[in-house]
């Protein structure tokens, strides 16, 4: 009994994690390295990073970044929700034609998509709308109704869009089954029950998932380079091309695509927040 009171009474040292704090050190001091170096480069030329960082020209090409990015999240959540809605439902042939959606856009990439959609005109040189079987209401040529927006809401878009709809089922399905059948009960009709009941107590796991694909899709939108959209990478090439100060004009880029992911970070940490405060509670 005595010795058990002599063990217990011994105090417990810890080892030293010297090893830990070793490793931390060299990685610190090679980001430094790293960071002082890239810094004190003189090809960096950080005065033409600052003359073009606010410059008018990279300005609008962000805002048709910011523009972009907008429109094609908006279509593309409509055609997640729709495609989610589409899988979970009873209807056979419903089901088979979302999974059909989602394999044909989720396996070619969106590269192809975006260039298929701007030279749709030599498949398709007219695009027309009517009564099938009857008269044609509206016909035009198909470059100038699609054209280089068009093709990028549609290629890029589309692609999002199969992507939307896993993050949104995901969300849908992750709500309890006897929420629906409680208001089902209640006589409440099948859109009523998805959009008042199942839809908002599926955010707080939808809205993870969401915002990491509207950041994807910011960079995303450096692919409109090949179609010529004017957005930021396009611009910014557009300079590097003509002044052969490519690091510097890339630099330019990459701080502008960071505070936009930095900004969308912090809305998406408040929105889940706001979102799982009634499960907190």
């Amino acid at each position: 009994m005595t010795d058990l009171r002599a063990a217990g009474a011994r105090r417990i040292v810890r080892r030293k994690p010297y090893g830990t704090w070793l490793m931390a050190i060299i990685v610190v001091a090679c980001f430094l390295k790293l960071a002082v170096g890239f810094a004190t480069n003189p090809a960096m030329r950080w005065d033409l990073v600052g003359q073009f960082l606010f410059a008018p020209v990279v300005l609008s090409g962000l805002m048709t970044t910011l523009w972009v990015t907008i429109v094609i999240t908006a279509f593309s959540a409509v055609v997640g929700l729709a495609v989610a809605v589409m899988r979970l439902s009873g209807n056979p042939v419903l089901k088979i034609v979302a999974d059909f959606y989602l394999w044909i856009f989720r396996a070619i990439p969106a590269l192809v998509w975006l260039l298929f959609w701007y030279f749709l005109a030599i498949l398709v040189p007219k695009l027309s709308l009517g009564v099938p079987f009857g008269p044609t209401l509206f016909e035009g040529n198909t470059n100038e109704i699609i054209g280089r927006f068009g093709a990028a809401v549609l290629g890029l878009g589309l692609v999002e869009g199969a992507y939307m709809a896993e993050v949104i089922r995901g969300g849908l399905v992750s709500v309890n089954r006897g929420q629906a059948e409680a208001a089902r009960a209640l006589g409440m009709r099948p859109a009523k029950i998805l959009w008042y009941i199942v839809l908002p107590q599926a955010l707080k796991a939808i809205i993870p998932g969401f915002a990491n694909q509207i950041i994807m899709m910011i960079k995303g939108t450096s692919l409109l380079l090949i179609i010529g959209v004017p957005e930021l990478m396009t611009t910014v090439q557009d300079i590097y091309t003509a002044n052969f100060q490519q690091i510097p004009l890339l630099v330019v880029a990459c701080f502008w695509y960071l505070a936009i992911c930095s900004v969308l970070s912090i809305v998406q940490g408040h929105l889940e927040a706001r979102a799982s405060k009634g499960a907190h509670r």
